[in-house]
Parts: structure tokens; C-alpha cells; sequence
């Protein structure tokens, strides 16, 4: 009986050793798993984030290791000269100091011959390499009218480079170097995808600083400053800085998503880049062109304002109204007409003005697409083909007097009228004095502008002009078509308050 109770409790020894052994060699494991999870990578990721917040980066360094090298300094020379003629000049221009002073003749007699000189203007920017033969882009304030470009590499190398192509209504630019091999290029990513509080990287030469790394956020998309016709700014507080000019934006995959390009004046942490799919849209047409094709509709359009949308009976101000349809343009040939208000192109929809031309610039000539226009309510559909974009002259006009409502006088168009201002039009009736401060001066109403209807009534006589200006409710709100030149706008009217 003594052997079995020893039996067991030898028995229950050994486990008991082996359940306490089994436990410390787990705790072990564990530990060294936790320790093998902290140590860091040998090949760390671009950008080192945050345990406790994984979107806040912790460093930025290796990200500015792989783009630096694709980003590039550009300096340029303009050659300024003066003396000779350029001494002598009117702000009147050559043909008025010619013909009452007698040309460089009468000053030379006074003052003598000033030699002509020349001095040398230089700039500085930024670029990013995005081939590996040799193309980049910048801004094109950045190489305009430069008579000689410097393009500097990371590693020190010099290049003369020549201009491609640019773009004032983008201020983009594509210019090329003559390396001897191939070069790192940067990525160029997709800035439609970029979100307002997104981490950026800004690389460049502020005040000929080369190399300068600075980051931020991304503040605010499609900010319009009124730099051209195609505003469409990323904003954000990442420095940027004279110099920075045409250089890269990147997000934290290391992808450019914006050209680096305009700064508030004594502003902090208020910056502009133009978006990378823009630049990557005229790409082709700066290598082929030099210069960009821009689609075009053959439409003048306005916003909608509350005044307007109530004129209309509108549910709300999205799309853009159309207030002319130029004559054998593509939205004539396809049937929209003035009134019309487009709300979707090539299945994009459209919110305002601002935005319909940026989309319809960036189309193809010749590409087929469907205009969705609501017209008395309806929502219609016109198949068009999109035709290439030319510029237009505006018509001068004159100023008389006549009768008055809402605080300015009109008078109707004779064909002399018409004959002594170019107009397209033989009659009608044509603005002649705005009244300072009244209900038409307050909505924009010019001498000169042409009254084409008066609430969606066409007008060709004054008579009809005062027949509906008369009419019960007219005299307190009054929708007109006016047109401007070549342009033709909606204006709401409402009685002084």
C-alpha cells in the first residue's frame, strides 16, 4: 500500500513540474515575439508611421531619399536692353513719338546719344524629371520668355534645356535636358484620389535653397484664385515659397499629385499646386504641339444665382445656364438653345460654370459625347461633337438716352445704329444710360448691353420692350437676356427695396 501512494505521488510531481516548465517556456515565446515585432524592418517603408496613430507619419526622411534625386533646379536669364529707342519711348507708343517729336532726333539733340545696353535677369524655380531621357515639367511663369534655362540636378550636373511646350491658361511648362544616360523620374500619381487633410510633401529650391524638404496637409481642393480661365488649386499649408515654383507635390506613396505654383502675399501656410491630372491631361499636346488644343461647345454660360434659380422656378443653382449659342457651333448643330441649363457632359455632372469649362477644355476634339440640359423641366439629352476652341473678339457699342425702368434708359436699334457699331443685330433695343446706384446698375446692367428678352419674351422692337416691362409683375422682378459683345448673360431685376 506504501508503494502505491509513493507511485502516486511521483505521478503527480512530474506534472506538476511540467505544467510550471510549459508556462515560463510560453511567457517566453511571447515576449520574444513582442520584441521581434518592435525591432525595426531592415528595409524600412517609405514613410515610418505612428503605432498609436498610423496615419500621422514619424519621419519623412526615407520618402525625401527616393524623390530627391527626379527633382531639379531651374534657373533662367532674360536679357533686358536699354538706351537707343527704348530710352526715348512714349507710353503713347512709337507712332505718337514719331509723328509730335519727331522721332529719336528731337531728344538726341537735347540729351545726346545713350548707348544701348544690356543686363541680364535672373530667376529662379523648381522642376521634377518625368522621363528618363530628359523631360520635365515646371511652370510656365517659371521659363517665360527666358532667353537661356538651367536645369540643375541633385547630384550637381548642369544642363542647358529647351522649351517643349507650355501653357499660360494652366502655367504649366514642358521642358527637356540632353542627358548622357538615363535618369530617376519621379511617379506621377493620381490627384483626383487626393483628400482635403491628406499629408503632403513639398520638394524644391525656395530663394535658391536647394533641396528643401517641407510637409503639411492638404487644406483644400478646386480652389479657384483667379490666376486663368481653368483654376482648379490644391491648397495647402506645406511651405511653400519664391523658388518652389514648378516643383513637386508629393503624397506619402512618394507620387507627385501637384506642380507646385503660386503663394499668398505675407499669407502663412497657404499655398497653391495645380493638380497632377491636369498637367497629365496636355501632356501629349505639349510633346506634339507645343501648345494645348482645348475643347469647345460653342456656348456662353453664367452661374445660377438665387435670384435667377427663383426667376426660373429652379429646385436649386447646380449646372450652368446657357445664355448664348454661338451659330454652327456644336450645341447649336446638336439643338441646345439659350435658357438651357447643362447639368451633366460626357457623364460628368456639373455643378457650375467654373467647372463646365474645365471639363469641356480638357476633352478631345472630335470626341462624341451627350449634353444632359434641363430645358422648361425637363432633363433632355444632346449627342455633340466636341470642336476645338478659338478666341473671340468682343463688339464696342455706344451710349444715348431714352425712357427708364428699373433705372436705365433704352433706346431702339436703327440700322444705322447698327451700321456705326458693328452689331450683328438690325434691330431691337440697345441700353443707353444706367442710373448710378439703381436696380440695374446693382445687377450688372451696362450701356451698350442689347436687351434680347425680357422674361424669356424675345424683344425687336422697343415697343415689345415696353409691352412686357409694363405688364403686372414685370415692373417689381424682370428676367432679361442681355448681350455683351459676343457674350449673352441672364440678369435678374428686382424694385428698389
Amino acid at each position: 500500500m506504501e508503494g502505491v501512494n509513493k507511485s502516486k505521488k511521483t505521478f503527480f510531481i512530474f506534472w506538476f513540474v511540467f505544467l510550471i516548465g510549459f508556462f515560463f517556456v510560453s511567457i517566453a515565446g511571447v515576449l520574444h515575439f513582442s520584441f521581434a515585432a518592435a525591432k525595426p524592418s531592415a528595409k524600412p517603408s517609405v514613410t515610418m508611421l505612428s503605432k498609436e496613430n498610423p496615419g500621422t507619419p514619424l519621419s519623412f526622411a526615407d520618402l525625401a531619399d527616393k524623390v530627391k534625386p527626379a527633382v531639379v533646379n531651374i534657373s533662367t536669364t532674360k536679357i533686358i536692353k536699354t538706351g537707343g529707342r527704348q530710352q526715348y519711348g512714349s507710353p503713347f507708343g512709337d507712332e505718337f513719338f514719331d509723328r509730335f517729336f519727331g522721332g529719336e532726333d528731337f531728344f538726341r539733340r537735347f540729351f545726346g546719344d545713350i548707348p544701348q545696353r544690356e543686363f541680364k535677369q535672373r530667376s529662379l524655380g523648381s522642376g521634377f524629371i518625368i522621363t528618363k531621357d530628359g523631360y520635365i515639367f515646371t511652370n510656365n511663369h517659371v521659363i517665360e520668355k527666358a532667353d537661356k534655362i538651367k536645369v540643375k540636378l541633385s547630384n550637381g550636373k548642369e544642363f542647358d534645356a529647351k522649351v517643349i511646350g507650355r501653357d499660360a491658361k494652366t502655367d504649366i511648362a514642358l521642358i527637356k535636358i540632353q542627358p548622357a544616360g538615363s535618369l530617376p523620374v519621379v511617379e506621377l500619381g493620381d490627384s483626383d484620389r487626393l483628400r482635403v487633410g491628406d499629408w503632403v510633401v513639398a520638394i524644391g529650391n525656395p530663394f535658391g535653397l536647394e533641396q528643401t524638404v517641407t510637409a503639411g496637409i492638404v487644406s483644400a481642393k478646386g480652389r479657384v484664385i483667379g490666376s486663368g480661365p481653368y483654376d482648379n488649386f490644391i491648397q495647402t499649408d506645406a511651405s511653400i515659397n519664391p523658388g518652389n515654383s514648378g516643383g513637386p507635390l508629393f503624397n506619402l506613396e512618394g507620387k507627385v499629385i501637384g506642380i507646385n505654383t503660386a503663394i499668398v502675399a505675407h499669407g502663412q501656410g497657404i499655398g497653391f499646386a495645380i493638380p497632377i491630372n491636369m498637367a497629365k491631361d496636355i501632356l501629349g499636346d505639349l510633346k506634339s504641339k507645343g501648345k494645348v488644343t482645348r475643347g469647345w461647345l460653342g456656348v456662353s454660360v453664367q452661374d445660377i444665382t438665387d435670384d435667377i434659380a427663383s426667376s426660373l422656378k429652379l429646385r436649386d443653382k447646380e449646372g450652368a445656364l446657357i445664355g448664348d449659342v454661338v451659330k454652327g457651333d456644336p450645341a447649336d448643330k446638336a439643338g441646345l438653345k439659350t435658357g438651357d441649363i447643362i447639368v451633366e457632359i460626357d457623364g460628368k455632372k456639373i455643378h457650375d460654370t467654373h467647372e463646365l469649362l474645365r471639363i469641356v477644355a480638357a476633352l478631345p476634339v472630335g470626341k462624341k459625347v451627350d449634353v444632359k440640359a434641363i430645358r422648361d423641366g425637363k432633363i433632355l439629352t444632346f449627342p455633340l461633337v466636341i470642336a476645338e476652341r478659338s478666341d473671340q473678339k468682343e463688339v464696342a457699342g455706344l451710349r444715348t438716352r431714352n425712357g427708364e425702368y428699373f433705372g436705365m434708359s433704352v433706346q431702339e436699334i436703327t440700322p444705322q445704329m447698327a451700321e456705326y457699331l458693328g452689331l450683328s443685330e438690325k434691330s431691337g433695343v440697345i441700353v443707353t444710360s444706367v442710373r448710378e446706384g439703381s436696380p440695374a446698375d446693382e445687377a450688372g446692367v451696362k450701356p451698350q448691353d442689347i436687351i434680347m428678352q425680357v422674361n424669356k419674351v424675345r424683344i425687336s422692337s422697343l415697343k415689345d420692350y415696353n409691352r412686357e416691362m409694363s405688364k403686372k409683375g414685370a415692373a417689381d422682378t424682370a428676367l432679361l437676356l442681355i448681350k455683351r459683345g459676343r457674350s449673352t448673360y441672364y440678369i435678374v431685376l428686382r424694385k428698389d427695396q
